[in-house]
């Protein structure tokens, strides 16, 4: 039986039971949207189990309606464009922290998705080790078609977990991927009934918990370099590629559309 959740600021809350926690991520809003603010704190969050030994096995989840339904536009710390590359340079690195944060961690972390997981929420559960679903969830990436790239270090992360045909179809056309074909795909690992997924991705939790620790934290390790050793070294600059496509005509043109509820005009500038 969990513990009763414990507050860890305005949006989280952390419930514990053995060597399993529970990390909730409701900001009230119906979408669970993804402001400056919201990263930050699940960046710490995640920052705040590094030194706990006591915990072998993480989930993270949102609410029934949404996982995140992933940046917050109408947040004015996000639509703030700061004065000179250095800065606005520095304010794009939020979101790949954020991400860089749960992957890091030594302890398996586990995504429960239900709802929306769109954008800045698909990038966060790709850097989680394994996906369950519940079958209301769906994945869709909306930044290309945004007139943005795909940022956050996700792009290895993604062809890690579907190869590079697959992550391709999903980065670039933006299309939404229902659970059952992202469990086909290779985004997440388990569909279960809609509601299940928190109670699934608890249960596989305290499987990781029954183990010795020492053993689960080396694996994981060893498996992630196996897999990934390459992924930083093809994405750091995706932070200035971003800078670069946010200067074009085309993504002022997307959002315009977008907020404006339009079909785009794109000429490449």
């Amino acid at each position: 039986m969990l513990d009763k959740p414990q507050k860890f600021g305005e949006y989280t809350t952390i419930a514990r039971e053995g060597r399993v926690a529970l990390v909730t991520f409701d900001r009230g809003d119906g979408l669970n949207a993804l402001s400056i603010a919201a990263m930050k704190e699940l960046t710490a969050v995640a920052d705040s189990f590094e030194d706990d030994l006591d915990i072998s096995a993480i989930v993270l989840t949102g609410t029934a309606k949404a996982f995140s339904a992933g940046a917050d536009l109408k947040d004015p710390a996000l639509a703030e464009r700061p004065a000179g590359l250095l800065h606005r340079r520095h304010a794009l690195k939020t979101g790949p922290n954020m991400c860089a944060a749960w992957e890091r961690l030594e302890q398996v972390t586990i995504a429960a998705i239900e709802g929306f997981c769109i954008g800045g929420g698909s990038a966060l559960v790709a850097a989680c080790d394994v996906r369950i679903a519940g079958r209301s969830a769906h994945f869709r990436l909306p930044e290309i078609p945004l007139g943005m790239n795909m940022s956050w270090h996700s792009n290895p992360r993604l062809v890690n977990l579907m190869g590079p045909a697959k992550a391709k179809l999903f980065t670039i056309l933006g299309e939404s991927l229902p659970a059952e074909e992202a469990l086909e795909w290779g985004l997440v690992e388990k569909v279960v009934a809609a509601g299940a997924a928190r109670g699934e991705a608890l249960d596989m939790a305290a499987r990781f918990g029954a183990l010795p620790p020492v053993a689960v934290r080396m694996s994981k390790q060893s498996i992630d370099m196996a897999a990934k050793a390459l992924n930083h070294a093809t994405t750091y600059m995706d932070r200035d590629q971003f800078a670069l496509a946010a200067t074009s005509k085309d993504q002022q043109e997307a959002v315009s559309a977008f907020l404006e509820k339009r079909t785009p005009k794109f000429t490449g500038e």
